[in-house]
């Protein structure tokens, strides 16, 4: 009985999560004409996958991993399943159809039936998975699991992203391995600053490198890597005191 209220209520969650969360990352592509719900690495990442549902699914799928060691061993949903999982699933299945972004990634009310479903899905999934494994076998489970999706989402991510930047062009390929690599030896993880070179990138084989969205980000990327770098140490430890 208590297995079947969790699922009732998960669906019903999970439902309006999912419709809410992936509407307003499909909304966040006509910024400014139009305001969205959603944080701007989903948006990244959304972008960085290239249109490629494969891409998606997987990038999810890491996700997904990570989120279930976290919810059988602490009994808690991560941010992860939000903002990474039901909008690459939404994303990935509206793709399988059609490959046109600009008629499902960019379709707020296709992503929003698209990731209520996924939401729903996904949110009973979790939820009952927590509440069926038994407490001595949840903290095996997460140990299991998270040094699994650990591995997923560095080194196996940050590959599949580069990849695909090489693939993208030489310009965005460039700027992916150089703000990737920087971004390794700061955070330990590539896949920030690959995200970020494939946004910036893409801005300059658009408009130029004398174009003012491409200063702009470019100024904002720099800085923001030099500002991580300063807090995180990293200057110190290369004997640069200051």
């Amino acid at each position: 009985m208590k297995v079947l209220i969790i699922v009732f209520k998960s669906i019903i969650i999970g439902f309006l999560l999912g419709g809410a969360v992936s509407a307003g990352a499909a909304r966040m592509f006509h910024a400014p004409e139009t305001q969205g719900l959603g944080a701007f690495r989903t948006l990244g990442e959304l972008n960085a996958c290239n249109g490629d549902p494969v891409a998606h699914f997987s990038f999810g799928f890491g996700f997904l991993l990570n989120s279930a060691a976290a919810t059988v061993g602490a009994g808690a949903l991560t941010q992860d399943v939000v903002h990474r999982v039901i909008p690459n699933f939404a994303t990935a299945i509206l793709l399988l159809r059609n490959k046109k972004i600009e008629e499902t990634l960019y379709n707020p009310s296709k992503m929003a039936l698209a990731g209520a479903v996924v939401g729903a899905v996904v949110v009973t999934f979790l939820n009952t998975l927590s509440a069926i494994v038994p407490h001595n076998l949840a903290e095996i489970a997460a140990k299991i699991l998270t040094p699994a999706s650990n591995l997923m989402i560095n080194p196996v991510m940050p590959v599949i992203f580069w990849l695909a930047a090489l693939d993208a062009g030489k310009t965005t390929g460039t700027w992916a391995t150089v703000l990737g690599g920087f971004s390794h030896m700061v955070s330990g993880n590539a896949t920030p600053g690959v995200v970020l070179g494939i946004l910036v990138g893409q801005t300059v084989e658009e408009n130029g490198y004398k174009s003012k969205p491409s200063i702009g980000l470019i100024l904002i990327v720099v800085i923001m890597f030099i500002a991580i770098a300063y807090f995180r140490g990293f200057f110190k430890k290369l004997g640069l005191n200051f």
